[in-house]
């Protein structure tokens, strides 16, 4: 098969302008060449989120919808399936017993714990009798979700038996508001007593299952522009906030992406799986569901544990796998650690076979046709480890390496791409095409109902008519959120003439492709007047071997940058064993040398990307533990709570920036 010619990814559908009375300068608009003539109409079966379900409840009754992994004995058995039908019955029985216990259109209802199937059934009630539904994050704590649910007002929460003890909280004081609790299993006794006490009844799902059959009420269908979710980001900082979703918006994301796959080979059916496990409270989880069901293709739960994700894979066997970078990056390393272990001569073969292959997609290939020779011999392995059948793979949430993108484009024999999105835009709004390498590296081009444009930011020198173009990424479009709940201010301070302003700063080519290179707020100045991209870094810095993960930070008083490390378990007790030092890995973490090794790694990353010298990282702490949600480190996403983590690290970081200070004045 011969190379592919460049494809037409974007059209330009208005022209960038300067800045002028006080107006920053703005870019050109970029729309997806499947919108070239506009935003295509919806189809009246796709106009709600629940005229998804219900269409395809009808069209595939008998088709394999949700499936999870019962315990027996603590140990997770094969996975159980309930059909479309199935689904459907109990959606509507849930909806009924809502509706019988008083919770009215437009009301407000929380769901609350890991993802499982009672989670989408509550969610699914929820749109067919038009209550909106509230997602709560399950590694939220006691105060958070305190906070939601006054916010929020909600009725009822939908519950997992471990998280009834957060509700009961004497922190969660909003909680006497609730009319009752749904909980996924029989909760026992003395937290039923508990509840009572402060006026709420708890119902086991069976029970309000039962309760909805004795009593059935008709569906009260939502129209397109009723609100269908209100999502609490988890936030980087600050209380959550709550992003209002319209139904129709969910409508034109599945319409949507049925209009981009439609353009690759390997198009979804009904014999696709998806496996499931980041949080539904996630709108990147949630939306590939609802495209899922759209399909009548099959969604199968992990059993709760990321560790033994693994595990998962290969008992489910997905053809799509949808995770953040990290998730990619443990699946590099284990990959990379195998491959460590082959005899020297099979390593050989394998980079000799990479290389080949990726040349041939450079040139054009597709990632079937680059070389099914090296397919059969090395990749096969790794598509194995991913379960065997994996089709497609999708990296969203922060942006992927761009040498980890290309590994797993060449080696898992499987259709790789990037997207970029927020809660606000309902999930990705630009993506990747799958065999193009020119794409390698960026976040794509815009999807199907979405608008592109880069706004400058003269404070940090971004101008969006320049070479390259880079500025603050705005988002138009049918699937963009239409407000913060209860919070106007906030609302229009990032919407302005119709264009969603994101805080992340973008590069894009000519042609509309774009390339995420920061957030806004995480640029910052040092003493000596220069700029440093904090989120660049910590992909540059995070490479070599014995890095789990890293937060690198400055500030304007000072002249150099300086690093809180996650030294990666394995190898830094490899180290430790090969340079003679015994001790626990906590133990090893203390060493002074472990300390210099790491940042004699961390200059060479450094004077491999080009690094200007103040990007140089001149002292480091070293955290045994990884960042945790526990500590308020990360969020549900683990993306970075910088201003946590600086309160949480700070007397350290002082003490680097003191040693600092000696060993300049020494210098002296």
């Amino acid at each position: 098969m011969e190379g592919t010619s460049k494809q037409d990814f974007t059209v330009q559908v208005e022209h960038g302008r300067p800045g002028k009375d006080g107006r920053p300068a703005v870019g050109p608009v970029f729309r997806n060449i499947l919108a070239k003539d506009g935003f295509p109409p919806l189809e009246p079966d796709m106009r709600t989120s629940w005229d998804v379900f219900r269409t395809a409840a009808g069209k595939y009754p008998n088709n394999r919808m949700l499936g999870w992994r019962p315990f027996k004995d603590g140990v997770p058995g094969p996975y159980l399936w309930k059909s479309y039908k199935e689904v459907y019955e109990e959606v509507l029985q849930i909806g009924s017993a809502l509706q019988h216990l008083g919770v009215q259109p437009g009301s407000r209802v929380g769901i609350y714990g890991a993802n499982c199937p009672q989670w989408l059934v509550a969610m699914q009630a929820c749109n067919g009798y038009s209550i909106i539904c509230v997602p709560l994050y399950d590694t939220l704590g006691a105060g958070a979700i305190d906070y939601i649910i006054d916010h929020a007002e909600i009725d009822v929460v939908f519950i997992q038996d471990k998280k009834i003890k957060e509700i009961l909280s004497p922190n969660c004081i909003s909680a006497t508001r609730l009319k009752a609790l749904v909980a996924f299993t029989p909760a026992d006794d003395e937290q039923i007593k508990d509840a009572e006490q402060i006026g709420m009844e708890v119902y086991s799902w069976n029970d309000f299952l039962k309760a909805g059959k004795d009593k059935p009420a008709k569906p009260c269908p939502p129209q397109p522009h009723d609100t269908c979710t209100i999502m609490y980001t988890s936030g980087t900082s600050g209380q959550p906030k709550g992003v209002m979703l319209s139904h129709e918006s969910h409508g034109m994301y599945v319409k949507g992406v049925d209009l981009f796959m439609d353009k690759i080979d390997d198009k979804m059916s009904t014999d696709d799986v998806f496996l499931s496990f980041l949080p539904l409270a996630h709108i990147l989880d949630r939306m590939v569901e609802e495209y899922f069901f759209h399909k009548g293709a099959s969604v199968g739960y992990y059993h709760g544990d990321l560790n033994a994700l693994r595990d998962d894979i290969m008992e489910l066997k997905p053809t799509l796998l949808v995770g953040v970078p990290r998730v990619y990056e443990k699946i590099y390393e284990g990959i990379l650690k195998a491959l460590a272990d082959l005899r020297p001569h099979r390593r050989l073969i394998f980079d000799a076979l990479y290389n080949r292959k990726l040349a041939s997609m450079k040139a054009g290939y597709t990632h079937k046709t680059a070389s099914p020779f090296a397919d059969m011999l090395a990749f096969r392995k790794v598509k194995a480890r991913l379960g065997g059948r994996i089709r497609l793979l999708i990296s969203g949430g922060a942006p992927l390496s761009t040498e980890i993108e290309e590994f797993l484009r060449v080696t898992s024999c499987a259709h790789f791409v990037q997207g970029y999105g927020l809660t606000e835009t309902l999930g990705p709004s630009t993506v990747g095409y799958p065999d193009d390498m020119s794409l390698v590296g960026t976040v794509g081009v815009p999807t199907t109902y979405t608008e592109l444009r880069l706004e400058e930011v003269p404070e940090m020198g971004y101008d969006p008519l320049g070479v390259p173009a880079r500025g603050e990424i705005l988002i138009r479009g049918s699937t963009v959120f239409t407000g913060y709940y209860k919070n106007h201010e906030l609302t229009n301070e990032v919407m302005a003439d119709g264009w969603f302003h994101t805080g992340d700063i973008g590069e894009m080519t000519p042609d509309g492709i774009l390339k995420v290179i920061d957030r806004k707020k995480n640029i910052f100045k040092l003493s000596q007047g220069e700029y440093v991209a904090v989120e660049y870094l910590e992909k540059v810095y995070v490479f070599p071997q014995i890095i789990e993960d890293i937060w690198v930070f400055g500030d304007s008083y000072r002249s150099n940058l300086v690093a809180v490390v996650n030294p990666h378990e394995e190898n830094t007790m490899k180290w430790a064993a090969s340079n003679r030092y015994k001790g626990s890995f906590d133990e090893i973490c203390k060493l002074e040398s472990l300390k210099e090794y790491i940042l004699t790694e961390l200059a060479t990353a450094a004077q491999k990307n080009k690094l200007r010298g103040f990007e140089y990282i001149k002292g480091v702490v070293l955290d045994p533990v990884p960042f945790d949600m526990e500590r308020d480190l990360v969020t549900a996403t683990v993306k970075k709570r910088r201003n946590y983590m600086l309160k949480y690290y700070q007397p350290e970081i002082d003490k680097v920036y003191m040693e600092d200070q000696k060993d300049a004045n020494k210098a002296k």
